[in-house]
């Protein structure tokens, strides 16, 4: 009578949809996937002699990203309207919960595609550019630091530690990438031209020096444990991002401040060129720790990570954390007139548009055969709203006592 009453109550539950259950599985996860999209024309936009072709290129990408964005923004806004709780579980997870402020990330890598092909078609004023900067700060500490308080809130194990965790920090590590974007379409005797300089400066020190603690912390942790295996493998290469942005902040920023300082009488006539030479020389050196950070990831990497499907947003890790070295490579070719650097350069952004091409084909297959982003039937009614009925609990609770009482 039990397993008749059980049997009954399965065939009178409601059913699942489909996009019900898309909308459940959906996670923060899903915005590298957007991010490597804009690695794309980030890095094919500081080749040289870009032809007409190429530009439209890049274009097509920068509106893939657009898409993607408003895609997972929507998705996560549905599930907290339609599953709260799940939503609230994802915030709160220690290892999902990480990504959340890549949503910020993801608005920066759209900002940089807005300066670079809609700023000069003429269809953006400069002058929207220089809210969106202000736009961009807010979010990333509206979003970083109550992140940070959750997840500092309790304890962590070193040994399962990864360098993923610093995107905790990544937005404000970002804003002197966004800076010197931003002042690249602003008149430099523009007196909010030193705003957005100072600010970019402020921020990418604190962001630097807070993620290359989170470095450290990974160091000491492959020294206990050897190197990081499984789907931890990819999150080697978040490794290479504060390095690598960093560097490349500081030089353009450098470059920016030379005019700037000059043109608003500051400090001192040559100061400008001290910010700008120190400003190489720092880049060098944080350069150099990035391309070791690299090597030192991708040496191991197929031999650690697990091949599965379900895991193909780790993947996604290959692709942007490594756009700031590979854009200093060019930056630091043009410098010191080193054609080697440029020939890198152009292989390295070659090797990002065919792993991009990879892992959104592999991301395709793995959403289709149902590996990611989506959710069990019942954990779906578990979160849904009105929440379960009584009679039903009653009978769940009844199986699983039924389940552990019984013999093996």
């Amino acid at each position: 009578m039990r397993n008749q009453s059980l049997e009954e109550t399965a065939q009178n539950a409601p059913r699942v949809s489909a996009l019900a259950r898309r909308i459940h599985g959906w996670s923060w996860q899903a915005f590298p996937i957007g991010m490597g999209t804009g690695a794309v024309y980030v890095t094919l936009s500081g080749l040289e002699n870009r032809s007409s072709a190429l530009i439209a290129v890049e274009t097509i990408f920068y509106f893939l990203n657009i898409a993607l964005f408003l895609l997972n923004t929507i998705t996560l806004l549905l599930q907290a309207i339609l599953f709260p709780r799940q939503a609230i579980r994802l915030l709160n997870d220690p290892v999902k919960g990480i990504f959340v402020p890549l949503i910020v990330l993801s608005f920066a890598t759209i900002i940089i595609g807005t300066i670079n092909y809609a700023v000069p078609s003429g269809h953006v004023h400069p002058g929207f550019i220089y809210s969106l900067f202000w736009v961009y700060v807010t979010f990333a500490l509206l979003t970083c630091f109550p992140m940070l308080m959750i997840w500092f809130n309790k304890p962590h194990d070193l040994t399962h530690f990864t360098p993923a965790y610093a995107f905790l920090v990544f937005p404000m590590m970002l804003v002197g990438v966004v800076a010197f974007n931003v002042l690249r379409v602003m008149d430099p005797k523009d007196p909010n031209c030193l705003g957005v300089l100072l600010v970019g400066y402020f921020f990418q020190g604190l962001g630097f020096f807070m993620t290359f603690f989170y470095i450290c912390i990974y160091v000491i942790r492959i020294m206990m444990t050897g190197f990081l295996d499984g789907h931890q493998a990819n999150g080697a290469f978040v490794a290479c991002g504060p390095p690598g942005f960093t560097a490349l902040a500081l030089i353009n920023l450098g470059d920016k401040a030379r005019d700037i300082l000059r043109e608003h009488d500051l400090i001192s006539p040559i100061a400008g060129e001290v910010w700008y030479a120190v400003s190489v020389l720092a880049g060098v050196l944080l350069f150099g720790l990035a391309v070791f950070f690299f090597i030192f990831g991708a040496l191991p990497y197929w031999f650690k990570v697990h091949k599965n499907l379900h895991e193909i947003l780790g993947c996604w890790a290959l692709t942007f954390p490594n756009v700031g070295w590979i854009a200093t490579l060019r930056i630091l070719g043009r410098i010191f007139q080193i054609k080697g650097f440029t020939i890198v350069h152009l292989i390295m952004t070659i090797l990002m548009c065919i792993t991009w091409a990879v892992l959104f084909v592999l991301t395709l297959v793995a959403f289709f055969n149902g590996r990611i982003f989506i959710s069990k039937p019942e954990d779906v009614l578990k979160d849904s709203i009105p929440f379960k009925d009584p009679q039903t609990e009653s009978l769940d609770m009844e199986e699983k006592d039924y389940t552990e009482h019984s013999p093996a």
